[in-house]
């Protein structure tokens, strides 16, 4: 069996707070273990086959940890650094849009609570998606891909690459 990637974990300095965040912009359950420590979000569900059938495959869960004190670790006080990242890149996580979804809402609901707007109506031919971004009030960037479609028409307003 290959190693397999089962959490992405996000920092902030309020996890409660990023956790209501989180279930606010993206609708995921908000699974708090211990409330203001860890946030476990779990955004449900199967990944779809292409008859739109479940398969076996579960999303992939998001933590939210507390930068003070990063848990688990084998300290119990933790160890530094004990502040958010605020100087360069970062990791980024790819969110896919739903189909009963839109950039629209979820950018707006974002910057409602807070999140800076990135970038906006890009179209990436490689891998034939719709792309948007925004940072959120604890500085993690979140990248959105919508399904551009097998014959995609790229609205003239989009960048492309």
């Amino acid at each position: 069996m290959t190693n397999t990637l089962i959490f992405v974990d996000l920092a902030s300095d309020d996890p409660d707070a990023a956790g209501r965040f989180y279930a606010q912009v993206f609708g995921w359950e908000n699974d708090a273990r211990p409330r203001g420590e860890y946030h476990r979000m779990v955004p449900g569900g199967f990944f779809k086959k292409s008859d739109g059938t479940d398969s076996e495959i579960g999303n992939l869960h998001l933590g939210i940890f507390k930068a003070a004190n990063a848990r688990p670790h084998p300290e119990p006080a933790g160890v530094e650094p004990r502040s958010l990242s605020t100087d360069g890149r970062k990791p980024r996580i790819w969110v896919l849009i739903g189909d009963d979804d839109s950039a629209d809402r979820i950018l707006g609901a974002a910057a409602s609570l807070g999140a800076e707007l990135l970038w906006r109506d890009h179209y990436w031919a490689e891998f034939n998606g719709y792309n948007h971004a925004f940072r959120d009030p604890w500085g993690n960037e979140i990248v959105l891909w919508g399904k551009a479609g097998a014959s995609p028409e790229i609205p003239e307003s989009f960048t492309r690459e």
